[in-house]
């Protein structure tokens, strides 16, 4: 069999078959497909929150964004990206937590600055996490405490959500959400139950990427919901 490999992926198991003529078998074709779409989310995830970061810049507001969901975006992804890290498992499966880790942080920065005043409340939030999570990513905690914390992360991707979509249910809008993000967040989910799979993760790594699948897939069924109501509304006042 050819051997051709690059991160990981084995084209040589492709192309060998192809150069005879033949169709490569499911065995060497779903595992390719599943790191290529790894890299992808990977990729993706670099710009995953931009357009909601922009959004917010844009119009100089945080109306309809809940606060706690975003703080707890950061805790989880620091936990979760804490755990692969330490873990060993390939780059391609988690790597997009990198990325989003940091653009949540910035994301985090940007609600505080617009939610003035900020108080002794958030202050000791932020020094609390700094002081925490360099602690945590280095890995440097009691394994049963590390793996408490990653089953922990479910809950709080859970909770991260949450907020948001009841915020979103209580205004009948999704304020200044962007759709891009929710979009983006949500294909990823969908997409990371695949790679998971394919790539013998843990069971725990499955089933919160199936958890995100249904908390992501509900704020974006929010956002069509309420624009609808919405033009419905404009619609009557003309």
């Amino acid at each position: 069999m050819m051997e051709l490999e690059i991160l990981g992926m084995n084209f040589g198991c492709i192309l060998g078959p192809l150069s005879a003529g033949k169709f490569p078998t499911k065995d060497c074709l779903l595992p390719l497909i599943s790191k290529i779409l790894g890299y992808l989310i990977v990729a993706g995830s670099t710009t995953v929150k931009i357009p909601q970061i922009y959004k917010i810049l844009k119009h100089n507001s945080v109306r309809g964004l809940s606060v706690a969901a975003f703080e707890l975006e950061v805790v989880g992804y620091t936990i979760a990206l804490a755990y692969c890290l330490h873990k060993g498992i390939p780059f391609s499966a988690y790597g997009e937590l990198l990325f989003l880790l940091i653009q949540a942080i910035i994301l985090v920065a940007i609600i505080y600055y617009y939610s003035q005043p900020v108080g002794a409340k958030v202050w000791m939030k932020a020094f609390l996490y700094c002081a925490v999570a360099p602690t945590v990513l280095a890995g440097q905690i009691d394994p049963v405490l590390f793996e408490a914390l990653y089953a922990s992360q479910h809950a709080i991707f859970f909770f991260a959500r949450v907020p948001q979509i009841w915020e979103n249910f209580t205004n009948k809008s999704v304020g200044e959400l962007s759709f891009l993000t929710c979009f983006m967040n949500f294909a990823g989910s969908v997409a990371r139950v695949f790679t998971s799979m394919q790539e013998n993760t843990t069971m725990s790594m499955i089933l919160g990427s199936l958890l995100a699948v249904v908390t992501n897939g509900t704020i974006l069924s929010q956002m069509f919901i309420y624009w609808k109501l919405q033009a419905k509304k404009e619609k009557k006042v003309q």
